[in-house]
Parts: C-alpha cells; sequence; structure tokens
C-alpha cells in the first residue's frame, strides 16, 4: 500500500468523488456552486462556503495521508482561499473579461505581492502547496474536454489542430534548447505556445516536473502577450486573408481558424473573433476547443518521453510499456483522461445535461472547479515565488523562446488555416453560411 501514497495517486482518490459530484450537477440547484459575481446575497455566500468546504477537506484528507502538518492548515488555507476567490472576482469585472486577463494571472499577482512586500510567516506554510492543487484542476478540467468537440470541427479542424500542434511544439521546444533553456522548461513553453496556453502549461508542467517559479513566469508571458493578440490577429486578418479568397464564408473560416490556432486563451480566442464576425467567432471557439482536446494527448507522449528516457539512462535497458505508464507516469494525468473518457462516454449516452444556453451543465462546473483549483495553485506558487527571479538574466532566453515561437506559430498557422479551410474544407465540406463582414469594431 506504500506506493500508493504518493501525492499524485492521493491527489486522483481524492479527486473521485468531486469528479461524482460533478457528474450530478444537472440533479443540483442551478447546476452546482458557481464563484459568485458579488457579495450581496446570502446565496454568493453559500456558495463560498461550499468551495472552502470542499478544498479544505480535500487539503486536510491529503495531509494526513501524506504526513503533512494538520497544525494550523486552517488558518493557512483560509487566507489562501481568500486571494483566490478575490482573484476569480476579480477575473469576472467586465473590463477585465475585454482585455482577456484570467484568474490565475492575478492568482500569481497577489501571492507575488505578499511574498515580495511581507516575509511569509511560518503560520501561512502548511497550505501552500501548489501542485496539490495544480493535480486537483488538471483532473477536473478532464471532465471538460469532450471528444465531441473533435467531432464539431470536422476534419478541417482536427487535421488544422494536430498539423499546429506538432510542427509549433517541436519548433518552440528546438528553440528554447538551443538558447539553453532547461528540458522541462522548454516543454512546458512549448505546450503552452502550440496548445492553449495556461491550461496547457499547468498540465505540461505537472508532467515534465517544471519549476514553480519558471512554470509561474511562462504563464504570466502567456497572460500578459495574449492582449496585443486579440487585437493583433483581426487586424493581420483584415488585410492578409483576402488575399487568400474571394468567397466572404472561406475568409471568415480562414480568418476563424486563424485566430483560434495561435491565441493562447480560450477567452482571448472569443474576444479577439468577435471583431470577424459570427461565423470566423464560431470557427474560433471550435478551433481552440479542438486544440483543447488534445492536451492529454501531448501530456501523454510527454510522459512517455521522459518515463523511457528515465528507464534507459538509469537500467541501461529498453523500458516496458507498463513500466512507463505504470511506475514513472504521472497518476493524475490518468485522472484527466479518465475522466475526459467518462463524461465523453456519458454524453455519447445523452446523460449530461444542457441549460438554457445550451451549454452542458456537468462541464460548465467541471471548469469552474478547475479554475478554482489553478487559483489556489497559483497564488501558492506566487508566495513561493520572487519577483528577482522572474526578472533575472536567466529568464531572457524563456522570454525569446516564446515571442520567438509565438511568431513562429502565427505564420505556420495562417498557412495551415489557409489550406485546410480555404483549399480542402471548400472543395470536400463547403459550409453553408451567410457570414458577417470582418470589421475591427471594438
Amino acid at each position: 500500500m506504500k506506493k500508493f501514497r504518493t501525492e499524485d495517486w492521493i491527489v486522483t482518490f481524492l479527486s473521485i468523488p468531486l469528479i461524482i459530484l460533478i457528474g450530478f450537477a444537472g440533479l443540483l440547484p442551478n447546476g452546482g456552486p458557481k464563484i459568485p459575481e458579488s457579495l450581496t446575497t446570502l446565496n454568493a455566500w453559500f456558495n463560498i462556503g461550499i468551495f472552502f468546504l470542499i478544498a479544505f477537506t480535500l487539503l486536510f484528507i491529503g495531509n494526513k495521508l501524506l504526513g503533512r502538518p494538520i497544525k494550523g492548515v486552517l488558518v493557512s488555507f483560509s487566507i489562501i482561499f481568500v486571494l483566490a476567490l478575490l482573484a476569480q472576482w476579480v477575473a469576472k469585472l467586465e473590463i477585465v473579461k475585454f482585455y482577456g486577463f484570467e484568474a490565475v494571472f492575478f492568482s500569481v499577482i497577489f501571492g507575488l505581492i505578499i511574498r515580495n512586500t511581507f516575509r511569509v510567516p511560518d503560520w501561512l506554510k502548511p497550505a501552500i502547496q501548489g501542485e496539490f492543487f495544480i493535480k486537483i484542476g488538471v483532473i477536473c478540467l478532464g471532465a471538460t474536454v469532450l471528444f465531441s468537440d473533435i467531432l464539431k470541427s470536422g476534419a478541417a479542424g482536427l487535421i488544422q489542430a494536430t498539423f499546429v500542434i506538432c510542427v509549433v511544439w517541436f519548433f518552440g521546444y528546438t528553440l528554447a534548447r538551443k538558447l539553453k533553456v532547461e528540458r522541462s522548461t522548454a516543454m512546458t513553453l512549448a505546450s503552452g505556445v502550440s496548445i492553449c496556453g495556461v491550461s496547457a502549461c499547468i498540465t505540461a508542467a505537472g508532467v515534465a516536473g517544471t519549476d514553480k517559479k519558471q512554470l509561474s513566469y511562462i504563464i504570466s508571458l502567456v497572460l500578459i502577450i495574449v492582449v496585443p493578440m486579440i487585437y493583433l490577429m483581426p487586424w493581420l486578418a483584415e488585410y492578409i486573408v483576402p488575399m487568400m479568397s474571394d468567397d466572404p464564408t472561406i475568409q471568415s473560416e480562414i480568418t476563424g481558424a486563424w485566430i483560434g490556432g495561435t491565441i493562447d486563451t480560450t477567452s482571448g480566442v472569443g474576444a479577439s473573433s468577435e471583431m470577424a464576425g459570427e461565423l470566423a467567432q464560431k470557427t474560433a471557439i471550435v478551433v481552440k476547443a479542438t486544440q483543447n482536446v488534445l492536451i492529454g494527448v501531448v501530456a501523454f507522449f510527454i510522459a512517455l518521453y521522459l518515463s523511457a528516457r528515465s528507464n534507459s539512462s538509469s537500467q541501461g535497458v529498453r523500458p516496458t510499456f507498463i513500466s512507463v505508464v505504470w511506475d514513472k507516469f504521472p497518476k493524475f494525468i490518468l485522472g484527466f483522461i479518465i475522466a475526459s473518457a467518462v463524461f465523453s462516454i456519458l454524453q455519447n449516452q445523452g446523460l449530461l445535461t444542457l441549460n438554457g444556453s445550451g451549454k452542458i451543465i456537468e462541464t460548465s462546473m467541471a471548469k469552474t472547479f478547475s479554475t478554482f483549483f489553478f487559483s489556489l495553485s497559483f497564488v501558492c506558487i506566487g508566495m513561493e515565488t520572487r519577483l528577482k527571479d522572474i526578472v533575472s538574466r536567466e529568464n531572457r532566453n524563456i522570454l525569446f523562446s516564446f515571442l520567438g515561437a509565438q511568431i513562429f506559430n502565427i505564420i505556420v498557422t495562417m498557412f495551415i488555416a489557409w489550406l485546410m479551410f480555404g483549399v480542402v474544407k471548400p472543395t470536400l465540406w463547403p459550409t453553408d453560411h451567410s457570414p458577417a463582414k470582418i470589421e475591427m469594431t471594438k
């Protein structure tokens, strides 16, 4: 039983009741608890209490099973919870939504302010467990990744997502390694640029074992650079895409596919593609969702590569599949994959519930929990990070690698979007839609 008393296994087991709760979201009042946008109602405080109780219970049991300190964990967690809740609330402000900043960005900022303005006291340390919260968030994220999202974009979207991820990931990783960025950090950076930003960074970092400070820095890059990208991409599309096709429908789909494949956050994709019209926005969101689905696939191959490399170097023998997956593969990623498979099956059997807006209640609740646990984790990471480490000379190569990979991403995705949605799709699967003209409306 000792081999199951690791953080990966315990987090996976502790997440099972949470995933079951998410599965019954359709039967819960208002589709389950939500982060309130104001604190003026009794229901808002009730929701806050639910989040607090769930997260604290998981942390307390986890600490008990892992032999970590229990004394003082309630007070420590309460401070971290308040900061994470504040980050969630700030992220819901309209002006913040407009500029594309997400809750994890403010979580890091709040944690950094405490770490770099005051000394983190000993009584605050028992609940500072960023990796513990990250792993729970990743497993919850698995419940939001449904196989049907791939089918929505058809073969064109799937092929584009696959090509973009493969080409951009390997370019970003190779560039980072040439600039002497550490291997696990390079993998996290490449995943963030090629897939979907924050979620991909967190998942890849958990698999690759990226240093928390480096992960925090890459997340900051993603969330800062996405802001100019929101406005840059529609502007580029307005001038470049008309040279690729005279058909307004094809223009809108190319624009959407280009935006969806280059902007690194889902909220940023939505804000940017809205400027290009209804069809462009629909295509962009579906393409981004398809890339999101592939997070688990990329994480699996990263883990497989690292495990094989570790086994080969340490044992001098060729690893078997069992030795790689069972002994070395991060168990919380297995939780992610299983959650994705289970909820995809439930959807296929018609057992998931739609709300009035046509969104799946269960996956919406899973996304809420995932984002919340990510916020908790990044408050912790911020509290463990000194600003002088973030702005140090050693991080310059990470910045240059990220910018180089992002520029490459823009260029390559433009050609792939044109090929798939401007040549292949109109020939094989034409779209019957009257698109809006591309206009800069924001």
